[in-house]
């Protein structure tokens, strides 16, 4: 039985979707569902990687979700839980029973417990919470004490630790003895008597040397330790910068209380971008394709709602001019272009900026030189645009100084879009506010309403 990945691989003409779970796959599970037969689900799903039963419990309606559950039973495991979207999770563990549920959550890292807990209502945290044995609970708990979005929350209590004077000998007698290491780490971290890390070693060294070896004397060069309460923005930065496979976390008093391993950076990294690119559109970050009707269109309304007051002023501006349109009918037909194309200049500055606030390559220190790049590319852009319109609207219209007038309108909205798109979100940005998720908005406007105001501004001066 080959899963659909598998499937995929070996067909060529796939590559666009080549991690995506096979069609046949999927009606086939769906059918071993229908016919209630459990032996052919176990036997379908079996292969298939957690991440990919969540992404099928995604994809599939909720009658079909909450039946392959129910059959699937006690081969639910807690893998599939962590992989699951947040909006499908809270329904999963509503259809799992109490039992499966314990069991499928005792299994899970305990990094991975908290980010379950911190998405849930009340009611099914504390289904969860008595899942877990005691000091699980205890554990999880305090986690959940520290900020949200913190470092605290993002770690792993799971720690491979050893006396900064043990030799590799001694190191790998003590994690061969233990029964609950972790299920992957990447390095050893050493700490002195006060339980404060001094060194790591990475697990390929401490492997390959001699056992009489002293462990820091085959320490990593570079060590980075993370407070508890450092936003996890700022950790995954420092992971992505210092190129980080793991790294320890510490309290308010220095003392070891957990690691961050890059698989939880990168997440935040993932979960960044998406919210940004949602934001970008006007949509909540928290949307999801699994959301109902009701709840997509009452997100989207308030930024609807922006947009329409932002397209009322922009038709506020035009209605000023509306003695010059009905005397030249063509200001009318071609005004949206140059606004349009403003607005496509805009969003594309406007991305190229927020992606580098979010990365941190625009800051103070060279601010000015992008913003005089994008003026310069604005005025390049606008040029060559001018002297293909201008020459359609005068061949069109057969109105030389109407091509002039629209070729001038676009070259200067051009450079107003550019310098909107790149100094919208970084004064957004240094007065606190998200730039992703305003400054598409303020953009858009700015290049419209100045769009319509130049054009029509200058046809009025010039042609009438």
């Amino acid at each position: 039985m080959t899963t659909g990945t598998e499937d995929n691989r070996t067909d060529p003409s796939r590559d666009d979707d080549v991690y995506a779970l096979d069609r046949r796959t999927v009606a086939a599970i769906l059918y071993a569902v229908d016919v209630e037969d459990r032996e052919k689900l176990i036997e379908l799903m079996e292969p298939l990687h957690a991440a990919d039963i969540a992404d099928l419990l995604e994809q599939i309606n909720p009658y079909d979700r909450a039946r392959l559950i129910r059959l699937y039973d006690r081969e639910f495991d807690g893998d599939i839980l962590s992989e699951l979207d947040e909006s499908v999770r809270e329904e999963v563990i509503g259809v799992l029973r109490p039992d499966v549920l314990a069991e499928a959550v005792r299994e899970m890292e305990s990094d991975d417990v908290v980010d379950l807990l911190e998405d849930l209502e009340e009611p099914q945290q504390e289904a969860v919470l008595e899942a877990l044995e005691a000091s699980e609970r205890i554990a999880a708990l305090q986690a959940l004490a520290y900020p949200e979005n913190s470092a605290g929350r993002l770690m792993q209590r799971e720690v491979v630790m050893a006396p900064d004077h043990w030799t590799v000998g001694q190191a790998i007698d003590y994690m061969r003895s233990q029964d609950d290491l972790p299920e992957q780490f990447y390095h050893v971290v050493l700490v002195d008597p006060r339980l404060k890390p001094v060194a790591q070693v990475m697990l390929g060294k401490l492997m390959a040397a001699r056992r009489d070896t002293k462990l820091l004397d085959i320490a990593e060069d570079e060590f980075h330790i993370i407070p508890v309460d450092q936003d996890e923005e700022d950790v995954a930065y420092a992971f992505n910068q210092y190129h980080l496979i793991s790294a320890p976390v510490v309290d308010s008093d220095k003392r070891l209380v957990g690691v961050i391993t890059i698989d939880d950076a990168m997440a935040v990294l993932d979960e960044e971008i998406e919210e940004d690119m949602l934001r970008l559109a006007g949509v909540s970050d928290d949307s999801s394709i699994s959301d109902s009707v009701a709840a997509t269109s009452r997100r989207r309304l308030p930024w609807l709602t922006v947009n329409l007051c932002t397209a009322i002023c922009a038709s506020l501006v035009i209605s000023q001019f509306e003695a010059a349109i009905e005397q030249i009918v063509a200001l009318a037909i071609l005004m949206p272009i140059v606004a349009s194309m403003g607005g496509n200049a805009g969003t594309q500055s406007l991305t190229v900026a927020v992606r580098a606030l979010a990365t941190r390559d625009l800051t103070g220190s060279n601010v000015a030189r992008v913003i005089r790049r994008e003026l310069l590319v604005g005025m390049l852009n606008g040029l060559c645009f001018a002297i293909v319109l201008g020459t359609v609207g005068m061949m069109w219209f057969e109105s030389p100084l109407l091509g002039v007038v629209i070729g001038s309108a676009l070259v200067v909205n051009m450079i107003i879009a550019g310098f909107a798109g790149t100094v919208v979100p970084v004064v957004l940005d240094r007065l606190g506010v998200d730039p992703a998720l305003a400054s598409g908005t303020f953009v858009t406007t700015t290049t419209d309403v100045m769009g319509f105001f130049i054009f029509l501004g200058l046809a009025s001066v010039v042609l009438l």
